[in-house]
């Protein structure tokens, strides 16, 4: 039996673009590995975990909480990506390529936010 948040789409786009970043870090030089390599995997992967614990919750108004939480996650997933690309670690067409399908994702959880109301009218 699935659970809720494997049927939503916003959680498999947040999934897919993690595997993603989990790739792409694959390529930084090894005296990054506990610095930026790790910062941008464990916020690419706290998007995708907040919006799978937040969406087994009661209330909108909780849902609501986790989802701003995988928002700012995934804004932190693009200035790490504005470093990577700094430091030489990526090039602008990956750099772009990857802050589009981040973009994306961002307008999806801010989408998903305002359909459930603010915090005043779901506790």
């Amino acid at each position: 039996m699935p659970f809720k948040f494997e049927k939503l789409k916003i959680w498999t786009f947040a999934l897919e673009l993690s595997g993603e970043v989990s790739e792409m870090v694959k390529s930084f030089p090894k005296d990054e590995l506990f610095i930026l390599t790790s910062q941008v995997k464990r916020a690419a992967d706290s998007v995708v975990l907040n919006i799978a614990e937040g969406s087994t919750l009661h209330t909108n108004a909780e849902f609501r909480r986790f989802l701003i939480i995988a928002n700012r996650s995934a804004l932190e997933v693009i200035a790490c990506f504005y470093l990577a690309k700094q430091r030489g670690f990526i090039n602008e067409s990956v750099f772009t390529e990857k802050y589009n399908k981040y973009e994306k994702l961002i307008a999806m959880i801010q989408a998903l936010i305002k359909s459930l109301g603010d915090d005043a009218t779901n506790k």
